[in-house]
């Protein structure tokens, strides 16, 4: 008699849970500005796995301060964005990139994808048109923006 693993009364069935890498900008505009990238984030943060490298946490790091002092945003905003960003590298994999590419065309994007490979990514969540515009990568990652992130989602329920 064959039989099926039982569950606990109340418990879920787990799920794959994507795993994801969160451009900076993304961040930027979840917790300095809300909507639709702070949507994202939040159900990243709940559903899915996300990842950094060294170099994505130095730029996460400094960003808000650059931000700060430019005028661009203001004492709530940056108070703000740096809690969000702490909450969101509190819950992430650190992986350590060991193969450097030079495949962007903004160089410093490059990180993001060695990030992205390192961790073997489902999913780039970005608003940086030279990430999007991105086809034929030399491994398997989506490219997509808060709300296409959302939408994705969305299709699985």
């Amino acid at each position: 008699m064959s039989r099926t693993p039982s569950r606990r009364s109340g418990e879920k069935p787990t799920r794959q849970r994507n795993k994801l890498v969160i451009d900076t900008g993304v961040l930027v505009s979840a917790f300095a500005f809300g909507g639709t990238p702070r949507e994202a984030v939040r159900k990243a943060v709940a559903e899915d796995r996300i990842f950094v490298s060294p170099d994505l946490l130095k730029e996460y790091r400094e960003v808000p301060a650059v931000l700060a002092k430019r005028g661009k945003i203001d004492n709530r905003q940056f108070m703000a964005l740096i809690a969000g960003i702490a909450a969101v590298v509190a819950n992430a994999g650190l992986v350590y990139p060991k193969k450097r590419l030079e495949i962007c065309r903004d160089p410093k994007d490059d990180m993001l994808l060695e990030c992205c490979l390192t961790a073997k990514a489902d999913l780039l969540v970005t608003g940086d048109l030279d990430l999007l515009s991105m086809s034929d990568l030399p491994f398997a990652v989506g490219i997509v923006t808060p709300a296409g992130y959302l939408a994705t989602k969305n299709k699985k329920r």
